[in-house]
């Protein structure tokens, strides 16, 4: 076996070989092709074909420890570092800022009803009476699969397109006319979704909606009444819990970034998402599905109340979250320093040796 190459550990060697075929632990016959990847470069793979091959037992010996030298070489080189974040970031934001207007309603509207398809799930389930804390375990699917798939969601852009402006890669009305192109797609997915949801609930309005239409209805009523209920005091709560939202949402948007497997990135995106949704804050998407499809369901809530009481002070909140606490922090912290060089003139009778012995002196 080539050095270099990697499997996986030893303990996947063996089973690779068990489901291809073996005669011993340690005199494996390999009869079928597989892929193994190139661990200095993860993009390169390689098909290897292997004929029916016997190895000796020192060969599988020394085959078992290069396998396990190289998958630790290979969890090293999966992790991204801090500090290369923000050039991943900015390529990742330029290339949003360059997509037409028909992309970025197509994947605005696929990703606001994606993630309109993960609440409707946690709502499901909750229903059953089960813990709070099991939906917020299963909300991260949504956000997981339309970062997977390249999407657009207006909360992440809200961070990533800054982070591109302050590289100078982005102009600010690409990216304003990024974030105004994919809200409206996002909105379009989500009331497209839970108008889907409503029918298949009542089964197009011919029964109720049971325990998932009142839950529904009360979480309406939850972020639109009660809130105005207290007034200027109800604004400022849906700024403020618009803010932790985002906070977390838009650092599972970089930290999708963090690694370069997708098990990796799928990890990396669970926690923050998860952590959010668990305290109960107010994510502008989420509330595009939520409040609409709580109103289908008979919530006395009007479009006015939903967006003067909800959808605009968490927009302003996610928006602030975004943009300050995570794209320029992170960038700001993360960007690579400039060093100054020092320029000397030389006068017409100096040296290239003086010079020098100046800069060394200075």
């Amino acid at each position: 076996m080539p050095a270099g190459l990697g499997l996986g550990g030893s303990s996947w060697f063996w089973w690779l070989a068990a489901s291809l075929g073996t005669e011993s632990p340690l005199g494996v016959r390999v009869k079928l092709p597989f892929t193994i990847f190139n661990p200095a470069n993860e993009k390169e793979a390689f098909a290897v074909g292997f004929s029916t091959t016997q190895y000796e037992p020192a060969d599988a010996v020394e085959s078992c420890s290069c396998f396990r030298h190289c998958t630790e070489r290979r969890w090293l080189l999966d992790y991204v570092q801090p500090t290369d974040l923000p050039n991943d970031a900015t390529k990742s934001a330029s290339g949003k800022a360059s997509l037409s207007v028909r992309d970025l309603l197509i994947r605005s509207f696929l990703a606001g009803a994606l993630l309109a398809y993960a609440t409707s799930l946690v709502f499901v389930v909750l229903s059953q009476n089960v813990a709070p804390i099991v939906g917020a375990i299963l909300f991260p699917v949504g956000f997981v699969i339309l970062v997977l798939l390249g999407l657009e969601l207006a909360t992440g852009n809200f961070a990533l397109l800054p982070m591109a402006y302050a590289a100078g890669e982005v102009s600010w009305p690409r990216v304003l006319r990024n974030w105004g192109w994919v809200y409206l797609g996002n909105l379009a997915g989500s009331l497209f979704y839970a108008l889907l949801f409503y029918w298949a609930v009542t089964d197009c309005g011919t029964r109720g909606s049971g325990a998932v239409g009142e839950l529904m209805k009360a979480a309406a009523q939850k972020k639109t009444i009660a809130y105005m209920a207290i007034g200027l005091r109800g604004s400022e709560t849906a700024f403020i819990k618009g803010i932790l939202c985002n906070w977390m949402v838009t650092l599972g948007a970089v930290l999708a970034m963090a690694s370069r497997s997708t098990v990796g990135k799928i990890a990396a995106m669970w926690l923050p998402i998860m952590t959010f949704f668990a305290q109960g804050y107010e994510h502008s998407i989420v509330n595009m599905f939520l409040i609409p499809a709580g109103m289908l369901f008979g919530a006395p809530v009007s479009v006015t109340q939903w967006w003067l009481w909800n959808q605009l002070p968490v927009t302003l909140g996610n928006l602030v979250a975004g943009v300050l606490l995570t794209g320029l922090a992170l960038y700001v912290t993360n960007a690579p320093k400039k060093t100054a060089a020092m320029v000397l003139p030389l006068a017409g009778n100096e040296t290239a040796g003086s010079a020098a012995r100046q800069t060394a002196e200075a």
